[in-house]
């Protein structure tokens, strides 16, 4: 969640060759490498059972202490009413209406009338009950209604609390209960979710605001169970004839219950204070103004990832912090690229798994290219890539390349996007180099969890150092490794390897009536992320394993899941792969689902008809895909026993509707096992032939 930034940087007159930017951050360096993180404590050998923990490290920003904080940004409410302050004019949030059923461009709201529209709902929530501290339901896709009413809780120090159905089965019912839920703002599509008998947490609801419209027959259902319901119009028309006055909050209160989903049990909700919000955002201003490129007022972001996740929400959050404009996707993900062509965004966010897609998408129009401009495109590729490598920033490592051959992979972003960050997991080293090549704008990854207001680590555009990993700590962060005996990774050792611990000011106070898991997950002040990080000589971060994904094969090797598959999940064939491993096998099996439209490229050149379905029930595909998982892995250098030796095609994608996957993508791999058991029984069997 880094915006518009480059480091200064004069290049060479004559001959490329590394730079220290010392002038722009006050880096360490050694013989030939820029260092990035400054150690403030020493690491320790375990005793007496406690496992050995690595070095303490922060951010260069705060090598002897953490920054102070702004006087004047105390609070999520301080971000958006300084900015209506200092920007009212400025377009704020943006949306598109459907004209004669067509969308239209992008109308905007300003500053001053979001302001206007926010205190009129907070006014109508404290007419209608709502307390401070009272939780205030948010359920709905990403739109200018829900930042609203979002910013309505921030005004009266009520807690935003969002709702959000792909956490699994029966969560949006679970949180409701859990939270003590009294006030949802909801969208109208929605309504029915939240009258369905098996709800039941409904009841307990006092009011019903919908973003739109309500129907007849809602109000109906909601005054047969004492619910009071309004359309956003009505709400509205309350606050402006029971005006109440602003009750800003403090940095100590809560501002969110987020709730965030695990691969089992019922969701967790991350308690975040005012303070972690405006903690991660002051720590933004100060990485940011290290750099020559700055965000300004004009930069303009494209909301689609969930605002219930907590990625968009700091991408947002910040862009309110500087004046910026927010406009919000048409609700159709699969029609994504017509809402980037109106809106052309200057930044973009998204998961990896959007941006293995784009450059899936970019390789495979390279190869339907004549020869002759696939050899040009490969030699300006490999050209503007070693002038990268050699200390160039991305824009002055061949403007000529960007100009014959890269301007139009950026079109397809929109034209005018400086920044790509990924989030959410890893991006793969072999991505983000093509994209930090292709893309003619800065690429970055960072690295955070709910629990860490959504950062902890942050990456540097123009550090090639830094493809494939997640950056360097955060400026509000200590971070340090600790020993996973059982997995063989030991952070005062070479590599210095372990489970990544953070602490800081955008730490979260805790669990929602789970202090057994609070006091299991932060133990003397750490929290323990579960992810498994190789910390790197400059002090950059690498995420390389989860604690809970390693397996051990019958012969004793350890596999570490999650890694294989990032490494086979760029696989042109491939879609999606879920890897499986049982410790009473030698071999590795997997569950893929193929690349629907390369699939069909398959057949048609080898002479097969029918269905998606039907053509991956073919053993001549499946073939296919073994033979080129077989390239990936040896492309990659995977020892013998990381090769899958079998696979099941899958056509249907793993989905949050059959409880395979969580809201974050995650694999929930006990279900899957569950789901697929009986084909790896059968898969095995004939791998081993017949043996058991």
């Amino acid at each position: 969640m880094l915006l518009s930034l480059s480091h200064k940087f004069k290049p060479p007159p004559i001959a490329p060759q590394l730079q220290h930017s010392s002038d722009t951050f006050p880096s360490s360096t050694t013989k030939d490498m820029k260092v990035f993180a400054v150690q403030v404590e020493d690491g320790r050998e375990g005793r007496d059972g406690e496992p050995s923990v690595g070095p303490v490290y922060r951010n260069l920003l705060a090598k002897n202490a953490f920054p102070p904080p702004d006087r004047d940004l105390t609070s999520a409410w301080d971000i958006f009413r300084n900015s209506v302050e200092k920007y009212p004019g400025n377009r704020m949030l943006g949306w598109r209406e459907f004209i004669d059923g067509k969308l239209g461009p992008y109308v905007w709201k300003t500053y001053k009338e979001v302001y206007e529209e926010v205190l009129h709902l907070g006014s109508a929530l404290r007419a209608s009950g709502a307390e401070p501290g009272s939780r205030i339901g948010i359920y709905g896709s990403n739109c200018p209604q829900w930042i609203a009413a979002m910013e309505a809780c921030n005004a009266h120090s009520l807690i935003c609390v969002p709702l959000y159905d792909t956490l699994g089965p029966g969560a949006v019912n679970f949180i409701i209960d859990h939270a003590e839920i009294d006030f949802v703002f909801i969208q109208d599509k929605k309504v029915k979710e939240l009258f369905n008998p098996d709800c039941i947490s409904t009841q307990r609801l006092k009011l019903i605001v919908c973003f739109t419209s309500v129907t007849k027959e809602e109000k109906e259902k909601a005054a047969y169970t004492d619910i009071k319901m309004y359309s956003w119009n009505e709400f509205i028309h309350m606050g402006k004839v029971n005006p109440s006055e602003v009750l800003a909050p403090q940095p100590f209160n809560i501002c969110t219950i987020m709730y965030t989903s695990g691969t089992s049990g019922d969701p967790k909700g991350v308690v975040l204070t005012h303070e972690n919000i405006a903690m991660l955002v002051r720590g933004l201003d100060l990485f940011l103004e290290q750099f020559e490129d700055k965000m300004t007022v004009d930069d303009v972001y494209l909301s689609f990832l969930p605002l219930a996740h907590i990625l968009d929400r700091m991408i947002e959050e910040y862009f309110f912090r500087k004046g910026a404009s927010v406009g919000y996707y048409h609700g159709d993900i699969n029609a994504l690229r017509d809402d980037l062509m109106e809106l052309k965004p200057t930044f973009f966010a998204g998961v990896p798994r959007v941006f293995e897609r784009v450059h899936e998408g970019i390789k495979t129009a390279v190869q339907e290219l004549r020869p002759l401009r696939r050899k040009i495109f490969d030699l300006l590729y490999k050209y503007k890539l070693s002038w990268m490598k050699s200390g160039y920033k991305e824009k002055e490592a061949s403007p000529l390349a960007d100009l014959i051959a890269f301007r139009k992979v950026k079109a397809r972003l929109g034209g005018r996007v400086r920044l790509i960050v990924s989030g959410a997991a890893p991006l793969g080293a072999e991505v983000e180099e093509f994209l930090r090549v292709t893309c003619c704008a800065f690429v970055v990854q960072g690295y955070g969890l709910t629990e860490t207001c959504g950062l902890a680590t942050v990456g540097f555009p123009d550090e090639m150092c830094m493809v494939g990993t997640v950056g360097t700590v955060s400026v509000y962060s200590e971070m340090r490794l600790e020993e996973v005996p059982e997995m063989g990774y030991n952070p005062i050792g070479d590599p210095s390897r372990g489970e990544i611990c953070v602490r800081g000011k955008t730490l979260f106070s805790g669990y929602h009536k789970n202090p057994e898991l609070t006091r299991e997950s932060i133990k003397d002040g750490w929290f323990h992320t579960g992810d498994i990080g190789e910390m790197l000589p400059n002090g950059v971060v690498k995420i390389i394993d989860r604690k809970k994904n390693l397996i051990k094969l019958s012969q004793g090797e350890y596999i570490a899941i999650e890694y294989l598959e990032k490494v086979y999940g760029i696989t042109p064939i491939v879609e999606d792969i879920w890897i499986y491993g049982d410790s009473f096998k030698s071999m590795l099996v997997a569950v893929i689902v193929p690349h629907e439209e390369n699939t069909q490229k398959w057949a048609y050149q080898n002479g097969h008809m029918g269905s998606f379905s039907e053509l991956c029930l073919l053993d001549q595909l499946q073939n296919y895909v073994l033979s080129e998982l077989k390239s990936t892995a040896e492309r990659n250098k995977l020892r013998g026993f990381e090769y899958i030796k079998g696979v099941i095609l899958e056509p249907h994608p793993f989905d949050i509707e059959r409880d395979l996957i969580t809201a974050t993508m995650k694999k929930k791999r006990a279900k899957l096992l569950n789901c697929y058991q009986v084909e790896i029984d059968k898969l095995y069997q004939n791998l081993t032939g017949g043996k058991r």
